[in-house]
């Protein structure tokens, strides 16, 4: 799934958080919902402007994210 098209940033909304294009719900609300143990079928019947597509676009883009963080290791000075 390419999230590309689907979630958008804009500085104007939510502070320029990654959102699911024609709305206000950012990807990171509903990743949470998700980890929180939400199922598909409960965030489509209480968000139902969005789609199955809208919530596997928020989970790819996530993922592609975490691909290109990178980690500095930092030693602890004694």
């Amino acid at each position: 799934m390419k999230w590309q098209g689907r979630i958008v940033i804009d500085s104007e909304v939510l502070v320029g958080k990654p959102i699911i294009r024609g709305t206000r719900l950012a990807v990171e609300f509903i990743v949470g919902l998700l980890a929180q143990g939400w199922s598909e079928a409960e965030i489509l019947q209480n968000y139902p402007g969005l789609t199955r597509e809208d919530i596997l676009a928020c989970l790819s883009y996530a993922i592609d994210t975490l691909h290109t963080e990178h980690i500095y290791p930092i030693e602890a000075k004694s």
